[in-house]
């Protein structure tokens, strides 16, 4: 889930994903890139919202392979 946000960030950041009006990171992104020196918070907190999701997923997705896998679980000997 995390790629995918990232590749769909990625390319509405290059024009070839979603096109405005459609609210998107990546359209985020390119409309701050003009105003990125004299407010950069414009470019942060789009920026801080892909990286915040996609580990949020990624965490999420580590989780439950450690839960869910029984080949992962080793006994304790001991």
């Amino acid at each position: 889930m995390g790629n995918i946000i990232l590749i769909e960030s990625a390319l509405s950041f290059l024009g070839l994903g979603i096109r405005p009006p459609l609210a998107s990171w990546g359209n985020m992104l390119t409309g701050a890139m003009d105003v990125v020196w004299s407010a950069p918070l414009m470019a942060f907190w789009p920026g801080a919202a892909i990286f915040a999701t996609v580990l949020g997923f990624n965490l999420l997705g580590d989780g439950l392979q450690r839960a869910l896998d029984p080949k992962g679980q080793t006994a304790l000997s001991g």
